[in-house]
């Protein structure tokens, strides 16, 4: 094993649960204890250069850096067969995918108005999110949420206009507050949620509506080694 690849082998002890969400039945896959020494992913992440924070240029809240390539390469090696089992995705052939470590840094009052509501990353369902926790269960989770309005769970190339339709509509009459979104509001359901635990994997449909949940008392540090780092990998089958 080379140098470079070496503290991102995957735990072949990982511990995987599957489980579907709202009345879609999304699944959802929670895999814990993904990486042997995962603390060597935080390392990674201190000693990198995260792009300055562009508030309001997309979706993510907060600081980016590219992943370590021997990372994702295992990664995807040890979840291509699970994922293709659990989402009905071809199992071999190439694959297009993204890897950032990301560090949630916006305050509340930074948010733009589209941060503060659940979004969904494509409405492409051949794309996979899969979210690595590198923090504790004290930086929240990911929530999944239900579009009161029109019923959506999930937002597909069919749905695409009437959701966007209807969210304007909404959000021009009742802009989302200044704030995170947590629970329930009047727009919408909250369906499920994933806790965040050091080194526990989320893995779900990008075209699912989904939020990051800041936890209780959010601390917004850009210390990777102690605020809410995640490694946000997207494949594209």
């Amino acid at each position: 094993m080379s140098e470079e690849a070496r503290g991102f082998e995957i735990n072949p002890g990982w511990e995987i649960r599957a489980y579907t969400v709202g009345r879609e039945q999304e699944p959802v896959l929670v895999i814990d204890k993904v990486l042997a020494e995962p603390q060597a992913l935080v390392e990674a992440a201190a000693a990198a250069n995260f792009g300055a924070v562009k508030p309001g240029g997309n979706f993510y809240p907060g600081l980016r850096t590219p992943a370590p390539k021997p990372y994702v390469r295992n990664l995807h090696a040890a979840l291509r067969p699970v994922i293709a089992a659990a989402f009905g995705l071809p199992s071999e052939g190439m694959i297009k995918m993204s890897s950032a470590l990301s560090l949630a840094t916006l305050k509340p009052q930074e948010l733009a108005p589209a941060q503060r509501l659940p979004h969904f990353d494509t409405a492409d369902g051949g794309q996979i999110a899969v979210l690595h926790y590198l923090c504790g269960p004290e930086h929240g989770g990911t929530a999944f949420y239900r579009h009161r309005a029109t019923g959506f769970e999930t937002v597909t190339p069919g749905r695409l206009a009437a959701y966007v339709a209807a969210l304007e509509a909404e959000t021009a009459a009742r802009p989302p507050a200044q704030d995170y979104i947590r629970g329930d509001t009047e727009l919408f359901e909250q369906i499920g949620r994933v806790e965040a635990a050091f080194d526990r994997v989320a893995v779900y449909r990008s075209h699912l509506l989904h939020a990051g949940d800041m936890g209780p008392s959010p601390a917004f540090s850009s210390d990777a080694r102690h605020g809410r780092l995640t490694a946000n990998t997207f494949l594209f089958f």
